[in-house]
């Protein structure tokens, strides 16, 4: 599968963006998704993930209550909507997919075998 984010942009603080990631292929709905994202200097962290099902989600815990994954197997995409952004939230992020997964390790970067080019997100304090 091919993985395709965009949505990113330059906000300010407060307020809110959508990421989008359009998966290619027929198998969208058997793949788990994921969003993380990576500041500068920092490593590759956890942000957001959702079961092939859709019937579960799991967020890190410094989104929590301020972002929501979502997807549209129809549409064969992943949605990340973003609120009440904070200037700490600036990083790129990754959108990421594993076939058929439904185990406990959604926040770890190294359960998923494909993933998107990136897109940045910059929040303005």
């Amino acid at each position: 599968v091919q993985l395709q984010a965009s949505g990113g942009g330059l906000v300010q603080a407060g307020g809110s963006l959508r990421l989008s990631c359009a998966a290619s292929g027929r198998t969208f709905s058997s793949y788990a998704m994921g969003w993380f994202r990576q500041a500068l200097g920092k490593e590759r962290e956890f942000v957001a993930a959702i079961s092939w099902s859709g019937d579960s989600t799991y967020y890190a815990d410094s989104v929590k209550g301020r972002f929501t994954i979502s997807r549209d197997n129809a549409k064969n995409t992943v949605y990340l909507q973003m609120n009440s952004l904070k200037p700490e939230d600036t990083a790129v992020y990754y959108c990421a997919a594993v076939l058929g997964y439904s185990g406990s390790y959604y926040h770890d970067a190294w359960t998923y075998d494909y993933w998107g080019q990136g897109t940045l997100v910059t929040v303005s304090s």
